[in-house]
């Protein structure tokens, strides 16, 4: 297949790169990074998307990608598929699916989880909003790029599971890290209370697989001092998209806004900056009690 693909940081060069060891026939258009290897470079996101059937971008934000999608959608011919895995604002994925399908185009946001570990080895889930013709088209691409695609529904709906997943995943991660604070305080073994909270009701993925306390449980970042898997700007990214969909919606997340507030003061003005979203359990460890009574 021809495929054109925007935004080759972190996530994009090896997602790039995987398709074009297959042997997918991969244009790729990047400001700054360079395209990885078996990757053909494009001087412009309009050269790479031309003659191409599927254009996928990773993107920054909702407002980077209208302003490629501006770039893209007149250079795509009839039929191809726009498929946006960045992870940005509902409004901007209905806008740019509805702008792409107006010329034309299939159009799906196809946000992912994972990370770069997953990205490289080919094992990210995918959570597609769009069209059943779209999503079968690029199915077979997922299937090179992850382990498993989820199609939820219609326009929107592939962000809508992606930042209520990581609304989720925020608060059981805080909530992880507030509890091995609070052991150590009472005198518990860190193992012997993943021992115990791993095999009972406490079971989350925040403690079983990405457990973050160091030298407890599988491997996870907390045993390389915190270098991130997923960076907390990264989750505070998400969780400030979850917030503004619930008040586009009227919906009450009071468990997300806070944990929103908490990972805004860990990353703007507590170094947590590119550490791992885990690293809130040092954070706790070195503090006393900051909950009124």
């Amino acid at each position: 297949m021809k495929i054109g693909f925007i935004g080759l940081g972190n996530m994009g060069a090896p997602m790039a790169a995987n398709l074009a060891k297959v042997g997918h026939q991969v244009t790729g258009f990047d400001l700054a990074a360079p395209c990885p290897e078996g990757v053909v470079s494009a001087e412009s996101a309009a050269a790479a998307a031309d003659g191409a059937e599927v254009v996928i971008t990773m993107l920054p934000n909702g407002d980077i990608l209208r302003a490629v999608a501006d770039q893209l959608i007149p250079a795509m011919g009839a039929g191809a598929v726009l498929c946006d895995c960045s992870t940005v604002d509902v409004d901007s994925a209905r806008a740019v699916a509805a702008q792409a399908e107006a010329a034309g185009l299939g159009a799906l946001d196809a946000p992912v989880s994972g990370g770069v570990g997953g990205a490289s080895a080919g094992t990210l889930t995918f959570m597609v909003g769009g069209s059943d013709a779209a999503f079968a088209t690029v199915q077979p691409l997922f299937e090179v790029m992850g382990q498993k695609a989820v199609h939820c529904g219609a326009s929107g709906a592939g962000q809508a599971a992606k930042i209520c997943n990581n609304m989720i995943l925020g608060v059981t991660m805080a909530v992880t890290c507030e509890a091995f604070a609070l052991a150590d305080k009472l005198g518990l073994d860190r193992a012997k209370m993943f021992d115990v909270v791993s095999t009972s009701s406490g079971y989350s993925w925040s403690m079983n697989a990405y457990c973050p306390a160091p030298g407890v449980g599988p491997q996870s970042p907390a045993d390389n001092d915190y270098k991130p898997g997923f960076a907390a700007e990264l989750m505070l990214k998400d969780l400030r998209l979850s917030q503004q969909a619930a008040r586009a919606v009227d919906a009450d997340t009071p468990m997300g806004a806070h944990v929103t507030a908490l990972y805004a003061e860990f990353v703007e003005a507590e170094g947590g900056k590119g550490r791992d979203f885990s690293a809130l359990l040092p954070r706790f460890a070195a503090r006393g009690r900051s909950t009124p009574d």
